[in-house]
């Protein structure tokens, strides 16, 4: 891997820093959360009907941090959403230690911090290209990805420990402790100011976001292939229930680790992809062989068969998310970044928010909780089939013209600025 933003960068070292251990620490509750309306209630639609308190939320809450994320200084937004998140930790943590936690808590907890994600999300994605080089975002998207992966891997495994082994309340503090790093870091941060003569938040400002994304087919393709293969192929809702025909508890940890596993394989050899140019074909690539692997999930009867499965899973989609993030860094004017930057999140993170509810819906039906992954994968493939024929500019997409089309855009805004 290249590793040289990392050495020539110091204030994207503390973004990296503060990212990675957060993150450590939100996926050992992003496995918890689950678990206990799991155990609270016995009901996979509950489990899923997460998916729903995030989504209503994040889908006003991402044009509005977008908007936000151009106009103000982002390190002061992604700062201001960090101690937000560690609020709603430690009430999760306090929910933990009642003798008789609220269900209701938990959704509300759930939906408020999609709508912080919504604010945080598009800043932090819109500071890290202004830390770095141009020529260094493809290594910052690998490390970036590092970060993620590891986070990935070690926060489900580490959960699936501690749930099986200590209290709900403990696995909450873990994670409350790990905000202090990044709290630190972010602090430590330089201002980042905004653009010059950027546009103030507004209607008008998101709708100018919304009509820039529509006129680029390449950035619609990213969008619409991410949202197939998560609202198909997504059945972490499904994980609970999955994990009590596999080992039970003990072994639910591992579900959530091993697509992060498979994803950190691939970023650490993923030193090819900046050498790749048809980055569009290479994302419809990425979602059909993540279908595959779902596929195998739902007929999988044995554990090591179904951490494999989603062991290649997870590599497949971290090749589509590294493609995807490349054309996304390489290709938007900055002066949009961060309301492009929350269009990004919503096809990130609607896809699986929607996933959760049809996979735990279809799994009430006869066709079961293994039906219900399976039958996601097939549909996952098939769409992706179909919008590689629907979209062909996507298909035939090359990152050498996006770079183009982009440094002739901020020459323009720089010119109009003057």
């Amino acid at each position: 891997m290249d590793l040289s933003p990392l050495r020539t960068s110091r204030d994207y070292r503390l973004v990296f820093i503060g990212g990675s251990t957060s993150g450590f620490g939100s996926f050992i509750t992003y496995v918890t959360i689950p678990f206990q309306v799991a155990a609270l209630t016995h009901d996979p639609l509950m489990v899923g009907l997460l998916g729903v308190c995030e989504l209503v939320p994040l889908l006003v809450m991402a044009f509005v941090g977008g908007a936000l994320a151009d106009y103000l200084d982002r390190r002061l937004l992604v700062r201001a959403g960090e101690f937000a998140l560690t609020g709603l930790c430690a009430v999760l943590l306090i929910n933990a230690l009642s003798s008789r936690p609220h269900l209701w808590l938990l959704y509300v907890v759930a939906a408020l911090t999609a709508c912080v994600d919504g604010v945080q999300r598009p800043a932090l994605e819109a500071l890290v290209p202004r830390l770095v080089a141009p020529t260094q975002l493809p290594a910052v998207i690998a490390l970036q990805s590092l970060g993620s992966q590891v986070a990935q891997l070690g926060g489900p495994a580490l959960a699936g420990l501690l749930i099986a082994s200590v209290s709900l309340s403990w696995v909450y503090a873990l994670d409350l402790l790990t905000f202090a790093v990044s709290l630190t870091c972010l602090t430590l941060l330089r201002a980042v100011p905004p653009p010059p003569s950027a546009d103030r938040p507004s209607v008008r400002a998101v709708l100018t976001g919304l009509r820039y994304a529509r006129s680029r087919p390449e950035l619609m393709g990213t969008y619409l292939v991410d949202i197939n293969a998560m609202l198909f192929g997504m059945p972490q809702a499904l994980f609970p229930f999955l994990a009590t025909g596999l080992g039970g508890p003990r072994v639910l940890g591992l579900l959530y680790a091993a697509p992060a596993a498979g994803s950190l394989l691939s970023t650490l050899g993923s030193a090819w992809t900046s050498r790749v140019q048809r980055h569009g074909v290479m994302v419809l690539l990425a979602a059909f062989f993540w279908g595959v692997g779902i596929v195998g999930v739902g007929f999988s009867h044995t554990l090591w068969l179904t951490l494999l499965c989603l062991a290649f899973a997870g590599a497949a989609d971290m090749y589509s998310g590294i493609f995807r993030d490349i054309i996304w860094s390489q290709t938007i004017p900055d002066h949009l970044r961060g309301r492009l930057a929350g269009i990004e999140l919503l096809s990130y993170t609607t896809g699986p928010l929607l996933g959760q509810l049809r996979s735990g819906t279809m799994a009430r039906t006869r066709i079961g909780v293994t039906g219900s992954i399976w039958v996601g994968g097939v549909l996952c493939i098939a769409g992706t089939v179909a919008l590689a024929a629907a979209l062909p500019r996507f298909f035939r997409y090359r990152g050498d013209e996006g770079m183009a089309l982009k440094a002739a855009a901020d020459e323009a805004w720089q010119a109009a600025a003057a």
